[in-house]
């Protein structure tokens, strides 16, 4: 039985993109494996091509100025990347979860790093809201999900300073006016390929005015002369986002995802709000689309709820450490279907109880 995944990372992928995927993996070029291929022939550097091309034309930043990149060492290398290559003197961070939080540690390396706001007094259940970006930062970087608490930006400053965003768990899940942030980060694996390579978005002209000396490995220029090609570049889990962004396209692109998304927010967050045994842990209004995070109200219950969930073919639904109870995770992939059958668990546990 195929199962309803929720996790929360690596994502549920679509079908046919598996599928294409495994068949690539047998054989990708005249009886070659998509594993064995030389990076740089030209049935992979077309695929590069493709995939960063790809990702520009789904955020609608084709011709302003930006480029693409898949690079390797997740996010959490980003942290560092971008202080490396934009912290000169000072920069803003909006702490609104575990990995904001990180990213604040990261660039304090560097230099001065200020919290325009934070949700840490609350475990992150809210966004922080009525903060000030300074005109005297280099950038501000804020996270647009909290996958661990559940809790998404719903709109996003004007900022004075370039922007920078963490995207990694709802990079394609909705429309945004992307030419507002002048670089994004996303990893992977929350809504666009296994684990293994990061996509890079940045605006050109931001690079190349700090002064210090920046690794050539860490320098986003580099990478960017280069084609994404400086190293080695992880040739599966690229290939593997070039077809999941061939597979949002053909769908109708972000638009048409956003609709599917939005239908399963409405169901599974309506069961949490109607159902007295369970309890939303964010706040409503910062609600993700892409995590929703709930607890049972009666511990008495959990082995019942665990062990229907299980029988239902349902995986992945527990909670972090830090929130603990339950975590539905409905990334670009998930279907209504999965939704709907988690849903119906929780309303039989209701008439059970």
């Amino acid at each position: 039985m195929k199962k309803h995944n929720f996790s929360a990372g690596p994502c549920v992928l679509p079908k046919t993109v598996i599928e294409q995927a495994a068949a690539a993996v047998l054989n990708f070029d005249d009886g070659l494996s998509l594993l064995e291929i030389s990076h740089r022939s030209k049935p992979f550097v077309d695929v590069m091509e493709n995939a960063r091309s790809l990702a520009l034309e789904l955020l609608g930043l084709e011709g302003k100025g930006y480029k693409a990149l898949f690079l390797q060492g997740g996010a959490s290398t980003q942290f560092l990347m971008v202080a490396l290559n934009l912290l000169e003197k000072r920069a803003g961070y909006l702490n609104s979860g575990t990995w904001a939080d990180k990213s604040i540690k990261e660039a304090k390396i560097y230099d001065d790093i200020y919290e325009v706001g934070s949700s840490k007094n609350a475990n992150y259940n809210y966004i922080p809201k009525g903060y000030e970006i300074p005109e005297d930062y280099d950038y501000f970087h804020c996270t647009s999900n909290n996958t661990i608490f559940g809790t998404q930006m719903k709109s996003f400053p004007d900022s004075p300073v370039p922007m920078v965003c963490d995207m990694s768990s709802d990079i394609f899940s909705r429309q945004l006016d992307f030419s507002k942030f002048d670089l994004i980060y996303a990893g992977a694996q929350k809504n666009m390929g296994p684990a293994g390579t990061t996509l890079v978005v940045v605006k050109e002209d931001i690079l190349g005015k700090v002064s210090r000396k920046i690794p050539s490995m860490m320098d986003y220029k580099v990478h960017i002369s280069k084609g994404s090609m400086f190293n080695t570049p992880p040739v599966f889990a690229v290939y593997t986002s070039m077809l999941t962004l061939e597979w949002l396209k053909n769908l109708g692109g972000i638009k048409a995802i956003e609709a599917e998304n939005e239908k399963k927010a409405r169901l599974i967050y309506s069961e949490i709000d109607l159902n007295p045994l369970f309890k939303g842990y964010s706040v409503k209004e910062d609600r993700s689309m892409m995590n929703a995070t709930f607890t049972l109200e009666n511990e008495n219950l959990k082995e019942t709820f665990e062990a229907m969930v299980k029988e239902a073919g349902i995986n992945g639904i527990n909670g972090h450490r830090s929130v603990g109870g339950y975590r539905a995770s409905m990334y670009n992939a998930l279907s209504l279907d999965s939704v709907k059958a988690l849903v119906e668990v929780m309303s039989e546990l209701e008439s059970k109880a």
